[in-house]
Order: structure tokens, then C-alpha cells, then sequence
């Protein structure tokens, strides 16, 4: 992690633009193609929402933007942020989740395998204590009971919020693929549409380069 010198920082205007603002979150949503996706996890018997919290995370890595961190008007750049992602409780089967992070390391088969343990060994809904003061994170969600058009999120009104907000539907046909519906929810401080569109062909690629 490095702190940004704001003052030479070729973003500096549209930083100092966007955080003036009450509200500087702002969503995306679009359609991806998972064919190919899909048909790599069916192969390897792979979780479908694991497996793309997997893809998701390492593909927005590959975004410098997405790694900033906005604190107390300063801005860091992370080395790497992980994901903390939404998990229905099966054990308890009241129909309610729990919040489950986990760092972002080894392939996606490893991946699959330590979230579904994580999620085994958590007992507690919301490990606040276990995150308190960490900032390198990706909230990730997934409403697999619709194909959305559009999401927001709920969101303390808190200027140096700069996690970023992953989530997706169900997936369907059109024509011959198979899409998913996602959304990214960002700062606009630190990325812009430009950044997003990056996020998005990166994504796309890696997916359907699975093999």
C-alpha cells in the first residue's frame, strides 16, 4: 500500500471535484456473457457464485482505479483487495446471510474450496470486529432469484466510502449465450465510467478465455 501525493496527482481536480459532493457513489448495470463461463464451472463441478466471486475480484484487481482509498481526505492505493461477500446461512436455514470475507489467493479450484469452508466455520452474521479499520475490501452480492436491470445499494452517507459494490442476478438466454446481469457501484473520486468499461473488458475476457 502507498499514499497518493494528491497535489501531483493527475487525478487531482476530479478528486477534489467529486468529494465535494453529498453523494459521490454512483452504479452501472449491464448484461455480461457467461457461456463459456458457465460451461467451465460445469466441467470442474464448481460453484457458480464462488467461482464468480473468484473471477470478479482478480479480473478488478487488474484496475488500478478500483484500489484506491479514500481516508479522512487522503488517498491510498492498495496492493490488493479481497473480497467480502454476501452467504446464506444453511446451517441455521431461516432464510437469512451472513457476511463472509476472504482473501483473494491461489486458483479459482482453491478459491471454491476455502470460501466454502469460510462460510462452514463462520457462525456470526456480521464479523465487525474481524474487519474494523480495513478498507481493502470488495462488497460482492448476487440476487439469484432475478434478472435485474438495475440495483443500489444501501450506504451510510460517509464521503470516504470508496468500496467498491459488486453484484449480480440470475442469468438467462439470449439467442445463443447466456447473461448475467451485473452491477458495479463505485466512488466516483477515484473511477469513472472509463474505469469501469476497462473493468468490464477484462472481465469479459478472462471469462471467456476460461479453459
Amino acid at each position: 500500500m502507498k499514499t497518493i501525493d494528491i497535489e501531483n496527482w493527475d487525478r487531482k481536480e476530479h478528486f477534489l471535484f467529486f468529494s465535494r459532493m453529498d453523494y459521490p457513489q454512483y452504479n452501472i448495470c449491464m448484461d455480461i456473457d457467461v457461456t463459456n463461463f458457465l460451461a467451465f464451472i460445469k466441467a470442474r463441478k464448481l460453484s457458480f457464485y464462488y467461482s464468480m466471486i473468484y473471477v470478479a475480484s482478480t479480473a478488478l484487481n487488474r484496475i488500478k482505479n478500483f484500489r484506491y482509498r479514500i481516508r479522512d481526505g487522503k488517498v491510498v492505493l492498495h496492493d490488493q483487495i479481497h473480497p467480502s461477500f454476501t452467504d446464506m446461512d444453511e446451517d441455521k436455514n431461516a432464510g437469512l446471510f451472513k457476511f463472509v470475507t476472504l482473501d483473494l489467493r491461489g486458483d479459482i479450484e482453491t478459491f471454491e474450496k476455502k470460501a466454502k469452508e469460510a462460510n462452514k466455520n463462520q457462525t456470526e452474521y456480521f464479523e465487525f470486529e474481524k474487519l474494523a479499520g480495513r478498507d481493502d475490501l470488495i462488497f460482492i452480492t448476487c440476487i439469484p432469484w432475478i434478472s435485474f436491470t438495475h440495483i443500489s445499494h444501501t450506504i451510510s452517507l460517509n464521503k470516504n466510502d470508496s468500496v467498491p459494490r459488486i453484484s449480480w442476478g440470475k442469468y438467462f438466454k439470449r439467442d445463443e449465450k447466456v447473461c448475467l446481469p451485473f452491477s458495479v457501484q463505485v466512488n466516483h473520486a477515484l473511477v469513472d465510467g472509463l474505469h469501469i468499461g476497462k473493468y468490464i473488458d477484462e472481465l469479459q475476457q478472462y471469462i471467456d478465455n476460461l479453459k
